[in-house]
């Protein structure tokens, strides 16, 4: 029988090589944490039993649900609407309705994947920048960034906050109120404010002389094609969204309440069939990302094996040899080197990890363990805006300029993501220590 010293180095070995890979790109990530899982089962550090049992099946769940939903969302024209509510708003300004549409985007990606939101919003900006022969990438680049940013503000938009119900079991409601003190919506938001103001003064100052014609702009169909369908879509995404906001009281899981919510949404537009402009179910499902979905199941499988043999313990052993219980200093280091680890390498497998660390922390050191949860989502999440590695939304946006013809050169990305990132951070930490680790201290 192998020991479990071997079997710990055995998980080790396969889990950073398994991310390596996924960083490198040498093969596809979904295929490389597929090859990881398989190892771990062959090497015993997991069976192929535990491999299916480590998974958080409502997680995935809360994925695949949402996403459907989401895809209806995107075919409904409803973003444009909104995309011609802040032009309106914006009085013509374009400096003003830039950052609007950022904000537009930030909102909806607290429901929607990111990548999403940029395929939404492209389209807006490109019509604008054409008829104003403006470049389009300090727009595009905006939206990634915004897009980017709000995901962990509520339970649904990104894949951190949803491991975080995970592993901590925290309800909807608590990420915007926890514990008596503000939590992640409004954090996130007072953040996004500050940020949004130095970027809206900097594009009033490169788009000084430059507004749009909003009677030509609202000649491009923005309106809701289909009155019908998008009520219907907006309705159920209103209902999902409501019903797991008060999950505990329904007393079902978020990823039955997603999947429901999905499910009613399709059985009624197909039971509608003509009778709306609709895309099709097989549609909707051939645009959801399957490979993120496989990738996310393994992740899931891979840490619950580093976790099975015990490697999960000796780290959180380690931080507190390391810090002992200070809250301050262990804040203070998780945060700047989550921030910084996910601004460059693939951050979910790393946030996942940490999540279990820090839930060791807790139970077998006694560590107050939400203001390191806390610190380790928003962390993650506002580094990883820095590169296209941390963000796929920003590569999304990337391919979207060089479509355009526009090269971006690694100095004028830099010249964007890093005061969105520098500003992000530093803001989120000061009010990390407010909320979050002063009261502890003290």
């Amino acid at each position: 029988m192998v020991g479990l010293e071997l079997l710990q180095i055995y998980a080790i070995i396969i889990f950073l090589g398994t991310i390596v890979v996924v960083v490198s790109g040498v093969i596809d990530r979904a295929v490389a944490a597929f090859i990881g899982v398989i190892l771990m089962v062959v090497f015993g550090v997991m069976s192929e039993v535990q491999a299916f049992t480590f998974v958080d099946w409502n997680v995935i769940g809360i994925l695949f649900g949402i996403w459907v939903i989401a895809g209806y969302f995107s075919k409904s024209t409803i973003p444009e609407t909104f995309a011609l509510k802040s032009l309106k708003f914006s009085g013509g300004n374009l400096a003003t309705f830039i950052t609007l549409l950022g904000v537009v985007s930030a909102f909806i990606s607290m429901f929607v994947d990111n990548v999403v939101v940029v395929l939404m919003m492209s389209p807006i900006i490109l019509h604008v920048t054409r008829k104003l022969n403006l470049n389009p990438v300090p727009p595009i680049l905006f939206i990634a960034l915004c897009a980017n940013f709000m995901g962990t503000a509520l339970l649904l938009g990104d894949l951190p906050p949803q491991m975080l119900h995970s592993v901590t079991h925290i309800e909807f409601l608590e990420f915007i109120w926890q514990f008596g003190r503000p939590s992640s919506f409004p954090i996130l938001l007072a953040t996004f404010m500050v940020v949004t103001f130095f970027f809206w003064f900097r594009f009033k100052k490169m788009f000084s002389n430059k507004t749009i014609n909003i009677g030509e702009f609202k000649s491009r169909e923005t309106d809701v094609k289909d009155k019908r369908f998008s009520f219907i879509v907006g309705l159920m995404f209103f209902i999902t969204v409501f019903a797991m906001a008060f999950r505990q009281f329904l007393g079902v899981a978020l990823g039955f309440i997603a999947v429901s919510g999905a499910a009613t949404l399709t059985l009624i537009l197909e039971v509608l069939g003509g009778k709306v402009n609709k895309p099709s179910f097989e549609e909707v499902l051939r645009e959801l990302d399957w490979r993120a979905i496989l990738f996310y199941i393994l992740l899931f499988s891979m840490v619950g094996g580093i976790n099975n043999v015990g490697i999960i313990r000796m780290l959180a052993d380690l931080i507190c040899t390391w810090f002992g219980k200070n809250i301050l200093t262990t804040v203070t280091v998780l945060y700047w080197l989550s921030a910084i680890i996910c601004g460059i390498v693939e951050h979910d497998a790393y946030i996942l990890t940490f999540l279990y660390t820090i839930k060791n922390l807790a139970t077998y050191h006694g560590i107050e363990p939400w203001p390191l949860y806390w610190a380790l989502v928003w962390a993650g999440t506002l580094g990883s805006n820095t590169t296209i590695a941390g963000a796929p939304a920003l590569y999304v946006a990337l391919n979207i300029c060089e479509k355009e013809g526009r090269k971006i050169p690694l100095k004028t990305f830099f010249s964007y993501s890093i005061p969105f990132v520098t500003i992000s951070l530093v803001v989120c930490y000061i009010l990390t220590l407010i909320f979050w680790v002063i009261p502890y201290v003290t």
